[in-house]
C-alpha cells in the first residue's frame, strides 16, 4: 500500500510513477521528500540540505520523472539523441546508485521509452560517446566525464544535444565543490540553457555551496530538513568516542570488532595506502569476515567491490571518504573511523552510513588523549553528540599477553612478506602527512603526536625516515624484540623477489647498491606541518620583490620623463644647427650669416 502522503502531492503524480513506488517498496515517504517535490512539481529551483539517508534520490528523480511526462504530453515524443535530464554526482558509485534508482522506475511500462545513460569515469570515453549516441534522454554522471564529454568535439556535439534540458540536479553539491570542481562545475554551467529546473541536495551547507546557489539557481527555494533540531545526523544513530593511548588503538579495535557479531561495517581510514596495508593484515586477526577494501585511487575494480561488499555478510569494508558520501548500503550497523576525517562536516557525511531508512545504527571513533576536545568541537561545530563508550558500554581490557601476541603477528607477516612491510611503512607517512592538513589543527596538532607509539601500532619493523621524527619518538618506538636483516626479507611475489635477488648480487659484485628508480638529487626536507608557513612566507616575499620592483620601475620612469624632456629641447636647437651648415656648405648663406647665426662674432 502507498503511504497516503504519495496521494496527497499537489500536483499529484501520475499513476506509472505511483506504481513504482509501491512495487519498489517506497512506501513510507520522508520530511524531505514531502518539502521538495511539490516545489520542483510546480517549477522552483530547490537547495535542499537533509541528514544523510533521508531519501534525497527518490526526493529529486520522482519529479524529473513527471517533468519528463508533462514535457512529452505537451511537445510530443523527445528526442532520443538529446538530454532532457542531468544528475552530477561526485563519486561514481554514487552516481551508479542513482543511476539503478532510477533503472527501476524505468521498468514501469509507461516509462520504459525513456533512455537512461550513465557516465562516469573508470572506462573508455568512446563507450559514453557510443551510449550517447544511443540515446540518453536521462544522464547521471560526474563532473570530470561530463566535461571531457562536453569538449570532445570528434564525435559528439554533445552541447547541442543539451540546449533542451529540462532538468538539472546536482547531488552531494558541497563534495562536488569539495573535490575541486568548482571551475568545471562553472564550465558545465555555461553549456546549460538558462530555463530549466535545478536542485541542489546535499546533507550539509557550505560557504562554497551558497555562493553556487547564487550563481546556478533562479530565485531558489531553500529547504533544511532535520529530525531533531539539535542534531545533524539520523535519530535512531548512536554516536560514541572513546579515549585510547595511541600504541593500543589497533588494539583497542580489532578486540572491538571481535566482540561485535555485526553483519556489516565500515571502517574508515585516514588515506589510500593505509587501506591498502590493513587489508592486507587484517585478514589473519579476522579469519571469520570477510575483509573487502576500497579507495579513490583504484581505477576499474571498484563497482565489483562494492557489489559484493552489498551481498556478503559478516564483512567489513575499509575505505577512505570516498564511501563518505550518499552510498545507500543496507544493513550496515557500525561505522568505525581511525580517526576523525580532515573536514568537520565529513564527520556527519561518515557516520551517516548507518542507520539509513529509519534503521538503527553506531559509530565509534577512538581519540587520543591530546584530542579530547574535538568532542565539544563536534557537538558546536556539526550538532553530533558524541557518547562516551566506557560509560555507556562495557569496557574492552587489553592484556600484555594480547598485545604482544598482535605486535608479533603484525611483525612476522612483514618479515613473511617485502611487500606488506614496504605498505606499512608508505601507510604510516602517508597518515602522518594527512593529520598534518588536518582543518581542525588547532585541536589536532602534528606536534602533539607521539610518532614511535603510532608507529608501533602498525606494527612498524623500524621508524620511517621523517623530518617530523625526533629522538623522542625513537625512544618511544617499540619494533621487534630481536635484530631484523632488512636485506633477507623477500618478497612473496616471484617476479619481484627475482628482480631484487638481481640488484643484491650486482651489489655484492660492485660495491654500489643499484638504485630501484633514478636517483633524485637529494634535497632538504621540512616537516609537512611547517609546510603551509613556508608557503605564507613565500608568498610574502615574493609580493614584497613586487613591490621594491614597482617602485624601481615607477623611479625609472619618473627619471626617463625628465630627461627625455631635456633631449627634446637640446635636439631641436641641434636640428637648427645642422640646418644651419648645410645651408652654409651649399652656399645658401655667406660665412658672416652663419657667424651671427651662431652668436661666434666676437
Amino acid at each position: 500500500m502507498v503511504n497516503k502522503l504519495w496521494s496527497k502531492v499537489d500536483p499529484p503524480l501520475s499513476k506509472p510513477v505511483l506504481n513504482c513506488i509501491q512495487k519498489q517498496d517506497f512506501s513510507a515517504m520522508t520530511p524531505i521528500q514531502a518539502a521538495v517535490i511539490p516545489l520542483l512539481l510546480t517549477c522552483k529551483d530547490v537547495a535542499a540540505e537533509a541528514v544523510t539517508g533521508s531519501g534525497k534520490t527518490l526526493a529529486f528523480v520522482v519529479p524529473m520523472l513527471e517533468m519528463l511526462m508533462k514535457r512529452e504530453k505537451l511537445d510530443g515524443p523527445l528526442r532520443k539523441d538529446y538530454i532532457y535530464a542531468l544528475v552530477i554526482s561526485p563519486t561514481r558509485e554514487l552516481a551508479v546508485q542513482i543511476f539503478k534508482v532510477i533503472e527501476q522506475f524505468l521498468q514501469e511500462p509507461e516509462l520504459a521509452h525513456f533512455t537512461i545513460s550513465l557516465m562516469v569515469g573508470g572506462r573508455s570515453i568512446e563507450t559514453d560517446v557510443e551510449s550517447l549516441k544511443n540515446g540518453a534522454q536521462i544522464a547521471v554522471c560526474t563532473p570530470g566525464r561530463m566535461m571531457d564529454l562536453l569538449t570532445e568535439q570528434r564525435n559528439l556535439n554533445l552541447p547541442s544535444r543539451m540546449k533542451e534540458l529540462e532538468f538539472l540536479v546536482l547531488d552531494e553539491a558541497d563534495k562536488i565543490l569539495g573535490f575541486g570542481f568548482q571551475g568545471t562545475l562553472s564550465a558545465i554551467l555555461q553549456y546549460l540553457p538558462r530555463q530549466r529546473r535545478t536542485g541542489l541536495f546535499s546533507a550539509t551547507q557550505t560557504k562554497d555551496l551558497q555562493d553556487l546557489i547564487r550563481a546556478g539557481l533562479r530565485n531558489p527555494v531553500i529547504v533544511s530538513v532535520k529530525e531533531k533540531p539539535s542534531i545533524s545526523t539520523p535519530i535512531l544513530l548512536e554516536n560514541y568516542y572513546v579515549i585510547v593511548e595511541p600504541q593500543d588503538k589497533f588494539l583497542f579495535l580489532l578486540n572491538f570488532i571481535r566482540n561485535r557479531k555485526m553483519v556489516k561495517g565500515l571502517f574508515f581510514l585516514p588515506t589510500c595506502a593505509c587501506v591498502d596495508y590493513w587489508a592486507s593484515v587484517l585478514p589473519a586477526f579476522l579469519p571469520d569476515k570477510k575483509i573487502f577494501a576500497i579507495h579513490g585511487k583504484m581505477k576499474h575494480n571498484r563497482n565489483n567491490i562494492l557489489e559484493s561488499f552489498r551481498k556478503t555478510e559478516n564483512t567489513i569494508l575499509l575505505c577512505t571518504d570516498l564511501m563518505a558520501r550518499g552510498l545507500d548500503i543496507p544493513q550496515v550497523e557500525w561505522v568505525l573511523q581511525w580517526e576523525p576525517p580532515t573536514s568537520p562536516a565529513a564527520f556527519v557525511h561518515r557516520v551517516g552510513r548507518a542507520a539509513r531508512g529509519g534503521a538503527a545504527g553506531c559509530s565509534l571513533l577512538p581519540l587520543l588523549p591530546t584530542e579530547d576536545a574535538y568532542v565539544p568541537f563536534i557537538r558546536t561545530n556539526q550538532l553530533v553528540e558524541l557518547k562516551d563508550w566506557r560509560k555507556s558500554k562495557d569496557e574492552i581490557k587489553i592484556s600484555d599477553k594480547l598485545k604482544d601476541k598482535v605486535l608479533s603477528l603484525l611483525h612476522s607477516q612483514q618479515l613473511r612478506d617485502r611487500a606488506i612491510l614496504e605498505r606499512g611503512a608508505r601507510a604510516f607517512v602517508s597518515h602522518i602527512r594527512a593529520y598534518s592538513k588536518h582543518e581542525c589543527n588547532l585541536l589536532l596538532q602534528l606536534k602533539q603526536l607521539p610518532l614511535g607509539h603510532i608507529a608501533a601500532s602498525y606494527g612498524l619493523l623500524r621508524l620511517p625516515a621523517m623530518p617530523e621524527v625526533s629522538q623522542e619518538h625513537k625512544d618511544q618506538f617499540v619494533g621487534p624484540k630481536e635484530k631484523v636483516d632488512f636485506d633477507s626479507i623477500p618478497y612473496l611475489d616471484k617476479q619481484r623477489e627475482a628482480l631484487r635477488q638481481q640488484r643484491l648480487e650486482e651489489q655484492k659484485k660492485t660495491g654500489v647498491r643499484r638504485p630501484t628508480k633514478q636517483k633524485k638529487k637529494m634535497v632538504k626536507t621540512t616537516p609537512w606541518a611547517n609546510a603551509k608557513q613556508n608557503k605564507v612566507e613565500r608568498k610574502e616575499r615574493k609580493q614584497k620583490r613586487k613591490e621594491q620592483k614597482q617602485k624601481v620601475e615607477a623611479a625609472g620612469k619618473k627619471r626617463a620623463k625628465k630627461r627625455k624632456a631635456v633631449t627634446a629641447e637640446e635636439i631641436a636647437e641641434l636640428a637648427e644647427d645642422v640646418a644651419l651648415l648645410k645651408k652654409l656648405k651649399k652656399r645658401k648663406i655667406t660665412e658672416e650669416q652663419f657667424d651671427k647665426a651662431f652668436d661666434l662674432e666676437a
